[in-house]
C-alpha cells in the first residue's frame, strides 16, 4: 500500500504519556480537574490524557511529535493548559486535510477516580478537538499494585486516534 492510499483511506495514531505524582494539587485529566487532593510534575499542567491525545493526533496526521512542537524547556510552555496543545494538534490536523473521526484514550491510575469525571472530561475533550463528545472515549484502569502506578508515584495515559480526509 503505496503512502498516498493508506492517507486517503484514513490513518490512526498511537499516544503515551506519564508524570510523577505529587503533592501539589491539582490534578488535570483532559481539562478537567479530578483531584484536588495531588498533582504531577510537569512543565504544563501536567495533563497526561491531553499530552497521550496530542502525540496520538501528531502520530496519525505523520507531524513527528509533541516535544518536537512544544518543547518541554521552552520557557512559553511553563505553566501552560494542556488543552492548549490538544486545540493546537487538531488544527494542526485540519492544515493537514485530516478531520478526527475518533479518539479512545485510557487513564492508568490506582487511586484517582476518573468515573465522577468521564462525561465533563469527554466533553472538554471533544469541544477542543472540534468533534462530538460521542466520537470521544474515556476510560481508566489500575496496574492492580504494581510498578509506580500500583504504588501511588505516578499516573499515566494511553490514546488512540483516527483521523480522515477532509473530503
Amino acid at each position: 500500500m503505496s503512502e498516498e492510499s493508506a492517507a486517503a483511506d484514513g490513518m490512526v495514531g498511537w499516544g503515551f504519556d506519564a508524570h510523577a505524582l505529587n503533592d501539589q494539587p491539582p490534578l488535570v485529566l483532559g481539562g478537567v480537574e479530578v483531584s484536588d487532593e495531588v498533582g504531577v510534575d510537569a512543565t504544563s499542567d501536567g495533563d497526561v490524557l491531553a499530552h497521550a491525545i496530542t502525540d496520538a493526533i501528531l502520530g496519525a496526521c505523520v507531524l513527528g511529535d509533541m516535544g518536537e512542537h512544544f518543547p518541554p524547556h521552552d520557557p512559553m510552555f511553563e505553566g501552560v493548559e494542556s488543552m492548549f496543545f490538544v486545540r493546537q494538534a487538531a488544527t494542526m490536523a485540519m492544515a493537514a486535510d485530516r478531520r478526527l473521526v475518533h479518539v479512545d484514550a485510557t487513564v492508568i491510575a490506582q487511586s484517582v477516580r476518573i468515573a465522577p469525571h468521564r462525561e465533563r472530561i469527554r466533553e472538554t475533550l471533544a469541544e477542543g478537538l472540534g468533534v462530538g463528545a460521542e466520537s470521544v472515549s474515556v476510560k481508566a484502569t489500575t496496574t492492580d499494585g504494581l510498578g509506580l502506578v500500583g504504588r501511588g508515584e505516578g499516573i499515566a495515559a494511553v490514546a488512540v486516534v483516527s483521523v480522515a480526509p477532509l473530503s
